[in-house]
């Protein structure tokens, strides 16, 4: 009799800090990213924005796998994270002087951080077993240029969406968090873990 596999999971994403909350987690996982085109369409809500990519990571990598390897017992993970200020949508910044002016637009001012995630099973046709989405608002202090130029000079904040990082020195920052702060840092982990659990993916 063949004895079953036990399901692997896929971190379709590159971001230290996901990879850091799952493996706090107890979770074991493979890392392939996606490499989608993150571009925002016209009109399109954060809300959607946001859900949208986390959906469409997860489920190319799914149909790449299931082309390249035995895809029974894979389940892919993806997640996406948006920072709103006002109408607008923060993402990273391009460089040391656009992370300056991202922090200054942030300075005094709550915004809101946005994750979507979704999980999908490898051998399910890559289809979207389950997704979520959560939120959390930020409210930072106000913020002196001269800060803004040395945390930049720092290079955190240059691959970060909003120019911060909030579990590193970014932290200094902010003055009160409304929601999760795992979700503010990249992944609401409580919601995913249990979609994760009704795949068969459980914490060693």
């Amino acid at each position: 009799m063949r004895v079953p596999r036990p399901a692997r999971l896929i971190l379709a994403s590159g971001s230290p800090r996901r990879r850091e909350l799952l493996t706090r987690a107890g979770l074991q996982f493979e890392i392939d990213v996606s490499e989608i085109d993150e571009l925002i369409h016209d009109g399109e809500s954060p809300v959607d924005a946001t859900a949208r990519l986390a959906i469409e990571k997860a489920e190319a990598v799914a149909a790449r796998r299931a082309q390249q390897t035995d895809p029974h017992g894979e389940v892919v993970l993806a997640a996406d994270t948006t920072v709103v200020v006002g109408d607008r949508i923060l993402g990273k910044p391009a460089d040391k002087q656009g992370a300056v002016e991202m922090l200054l637009s942030l300075s005094g001012r709550n915004h809101t951080v946005l994750t979507a995630w979704a999980v999908v099973p490898v051998a399910g046709g890559s289809r979207v077993a389950e997704c979520g989405l959560s939120r959390s608002t930020v409210r930072m202090r106000e913020i002196a240029r001269t800060e803004a130029i040395a945390y930049a000079e720092s290079g955190e904040p240059l691959d970060k969406a909003g120019a911060y990082a909030a579990q590193g020195d970014g932290r200094r920052f902010i003055g009160a968090i409304e929601g999760p702060l795992d979700n503010v840092i990249g992944l609401p982990v409580a919601p995913v873990l249990a979609a994760l659990a009704r795949t068969g993916i459980v914490p060693s």
